[in-house]
């Protein structure tokens, strides 16, 4: 007679294998193949590391590493840089897909021929060059940031884990912090507010690609290019919203549109909630009355009358 208790733990096993979890930022990587340590932690559990010139590993993570750069990365490091961010990508970044979502994004450049080399912010021994604006990647490390989404659940959870590579000596340091104390220090709370929506986005791509989306239809070209515009370029953005019938289409609060015209972050957050209605239909953003007026009645005509 089969074991109840075994039965029931296999049963929660294959429940878990079937709840997509998505690590968004992964740490810095790519030395040792799979350097992450499956290890769940919470934000009071402790651990050792510590990174600074003295480490004989210093600068060794800023070669050939894979960094997804997230839209306030992008925006951020523009600003630092005194460039707009469509010149930023075009200096600093190459495009990519992140697979798991099967939608575009940007990565930052590693020099050499096999993109093993020097990242292109990287000023030699002084360290990066950026810093005080580095990536939400490199501010992570040594930790990730995986979600996890429950099939029954209404909200994704969120959980760090360990990046141990062995290249790092950061590990044997005897700095001991919490993983709050550390996010605090590192200022990741900011980057994970304003990418909010983005990291939404890419979830529940994920999701759909592994447990059906309607019909099991991929995104359409024309819509990953409006994603990747989104994320991306922020001033290509603010004039599709506004030289486009986007705001004879949408309803927008005219003080909110006064507001989209230089604020950044605003037009972000208003880019996200547009690709949810885009992608899968949610309801963060309404058509007007007669625009959706007229779709009723176009596509009742295409019906037949129905």
């Amino acid at each position: 007679m089969p074991d109840e208790r075994s039965g029931a733990r296999d049963e929660r096993v294959r429940r878990e294998d079937d709840n997509p979890t998505v690590d968004i930022f992964e740490g810095v990587r790519g030395h040792d193949g799979n350097p992450v340590m499956p290890v769940r932690l919470k934000q009071d559990d402790m651990f050792c590391f510590s990174c600074h010139k003295g480490v004989s590993c210093w600068n060794v993570c800023c070669h050939g590493a894979d960094v997804t750069l997230t839209p306030w990365d992008i925006l951020r490091l523009s600003k630092r840089l005194g460039m707009r961010p469509r010149e930023f990508l075009a200096t600093y970044t190459v495009p990519a897909i992140w697979e798991k979502a099967g939608l575009p994004v940007a990565k930052l450049v590693m020099g050499g021929e096999d993109g093993k080399g020097a990242c292109a912010l990287l000023a030699g021994d002084a360290g990066c060059s950026v810093y005080e604006d580095r990536p939400a990647t490199c501010r992570y490390y040594p930790l990730g940031m995986a979600a996890a989404k429950m099939k029954d659940a209404d909200e994704k959870s969120e959980f760090h884990f360990l990046v141990k590579e062995s290249h790092c000596k950061g590990h044997g340091e005897e700095k001991l912090q919490s993983v709050d104390a550390f996010r605090g220090e590192q200022g990741v709370d900011e980057y994970d507010e304003i990418n909010r929506g983005w990291v939404d986005i890419l979830m529940k791509m994920v999701s759909w690609r592994s447990i059906g989306g309607p019909g099991g239809r991929d995104a359409t070209p024309q819509t990953k290019k409006m994603f990747f515009m989104v994320s991306t370029d922020i001033d290509a953005f603010r004039r599709f919203v506004f030289e486009s019938r986007f705001l004879d289409t949408y309803s927008v609060d005219p003080a909110v549109v006064e507001t989209l015209k230089t604020d950044d972050r605003a037009l972000l957050a208003l880019g996200f909630d547009w690709m949810k209605n885009v992608l899968f239909n949610e309801p963060t953003m309404a058509m007007k009355e007669d625009v959706l007026r007229a779709a009723i009645a176009r596509n009742r005509d295409e019906l037949g009358g129905v």
